[in-house]
């Protein structure tokens, strides 16, 4: 496929300068939410790219340093699990994704999203944008956007959270829901990396 011909059809409508934006880790029960943006050099070849979900660990991270090296802007932000609890899930996401567009040093003229949303109830996308179903495998800028994301909270969780609750396993699941996870639940109870609006079922079931 293709993954330039979103990018291509903005191009040809005047955009000048086009970001792609993702984010990762909506689903786990702990860490923040991470998004990116970024705005990749026109039609530029980044061998393997693809949405983030089909590559394997290494590969993501060999593209990380390739596509940072090679972007004309990129950033990564968050929403943080106080921010998740507060404001919940969806509107933290578009929290984090407004804010890594705005943490690019070149204002783009138009942000590519990948899915089908693009505000909460409390917090919308700001930028001029689009969204894209399935963008991650389908437009370059946002496949990059999904790497740079999904990484970036990799390496947060893998090496920060997990150095600060060692007991939970972090590195190992991400913070995802697993047997293990659960399991880590249930002999320590929540630490506060654990997004508490996350835990309800969790805690339904030990009373």
């Amino acid at each position: 496929m293709d993954l330039w011909t979103p990018e291509r059809e903005q191009w040809n409508k005047g955009c000048a300068v086009l970001c792609g934006v993702d984010e990762a880790g909506a689903g786990p029960l702990a860490g923040p939410v991470y998004a990116a943006a970024v705005v990749l050099p026109r039609e530029i070849g980044i061998p393997g790219l693809n949405d983030s979900k089909k590559l394997t660990e290494k590969k993501r991270e060999a593209l990380y340093d390739l596509i940072t090296a090679l972007a004309e802007a990129w950033s990564a932000a968050f929403a943080t699990v106080e921010e998740i609890d507060r404001l919940d899930i969806l509107n933290a996401r578009m929290l984090a994704m407004q804010r890594a567009i705005d943490g690019l040093s070149l204002k783009p003229d138009l942000a590519l999203i990948d899915g089908n949303r693009d505000h909460g109830s409390r917090v919308s996308i700001e930028t001029p944008h689009v969204t894209l179903v399935g963008g991650d495998g389908k437009s370059a800028s946002i496949a990059a956007a999904s790497i740079l994301a999904k990484v970036s909270r990799d390496r947060y969780v893998s090496r920060e959270l997990d150095a600060l609750y060692p007991q939970y396993g972090f590195a190992r699941h991400k913070g995802y829901g697993t047997k293990a996870h659960y399991a880590a639940l249930d002999e320590y109870g929540p630490c506060p990396a654990h997004r508490k609006s996350f835990l309800k079922k969790w805690e339904a079931g030990r009373i």
